[in-house]
């Protein structure tokens, strides 16, 4: 089953991390020993979780790195399903030769 626009990781750490305790994005970025405007980005969403990023967020917050970058793949394949016309495309039928 498919989720309905799933959350951009940034907004979950936005939204489950940071606001509930008060940590701001200065503080984060310097747990994860990157510069502010790194978390910046991945917190509007205008930047991706990469494996380096998944594998810092799993250090810092505890959840695995897979678990990170499975919540930006299923983002962006959300996002694709949106904007990508698939009517061109047809199944390759594949037969014994």
């Amino acid at each position: 089953m498919n989720m309905y626009n799933p959350p951009h990781p940034g907004e979950f750490i936005t939204e489950v991390y940071l606001a509930p305790y008060g940590i701001s994005t200065r503080a984060l970025a310097s747990r994860l020993d990157v510069a502010p405007s790194t978390v910046s980005r991945v917190l509007k969403g205008t930047s991706r979780v990469t494996p380096d990023m998944a594998l810092r967020l799993s250090k810092a917050l505890g959840r695995s790195a897979q678990s990170w970058l499975a919540m930006q793949d299923a983002y962006d394949l959300w996002v694709a399903r949106q904007h990508l016309d698939l009517s061109g495309v047809s199944r390759l039928e594949l037969a014994e030769a």
